[in-house]
């Protein structure tokens, strides 16, 4: 038996040299142009920054009206949209809440014969924080509102 490991042919040294050129170029294209929805290639953003210790913590939701009178949470379970999704077009729905019936049309899809969403709010709740501890208090903001017509 021979002591000395195989080695690898031109074409599979090739191979590897640019299966990790692409893999690199991706990782770097990622870092600068990707968003998390293109993991792994590109940053998680998320965790990219911290808050100082006293600052209160930002919690984006979803909330909506039916046609009943009730209030409802428009999240992941009810509408299909994922939580990364909103946050990523928060910026969109602020400027643009119109935008915002397509989660009243997500939740209609899932829903069929549930009342119709009349109303969606993309409300931020701002946990408070003491010392980089969670004081259990908190308090909402409206950021932006859809009504049905």
């Amino acid at each position: 038996m021979d002591p000395r490991p195989a080695s690898l042919s031109r074409a599979g040294v090739a191979a590897r040299v640019l299966a990790t050129v692409v893999g690199l170029a991706l990782l770097v294209g990622g870092t600068f142009w990707g968003s998390d929805d293109d993991f792994p290639f590109a940053p998680f953003r998320m965790y990219a920054g911290v808050n100082p210790p006293d600052e209160d913590a930002p919690d984006p939701r979803v909330e909506g009206t039916l046609a009943t009178g009730a209030a409802t949470p428009l999240g992941q379970n009810e509408t299909g949209i994922r939580r990364a999704e909103v946050e990523a077009k928060q910026d969109q729905y602020v400027a643009q809440p119109a935008l915002l019936a397509e989660i009243a049309d997500a939740y209609a899809r899932r829903h069929p014969g549930a009342p119709r969403v009349v109303e969606v709010r993309l409300v931020m709740r701002w946990h408070e924080i003491q010392d980089s501890r969670p004081t259990g208090e908190h308090r909402d903001e409206v950021l932006a509102v859809w009504r049905a017509r």
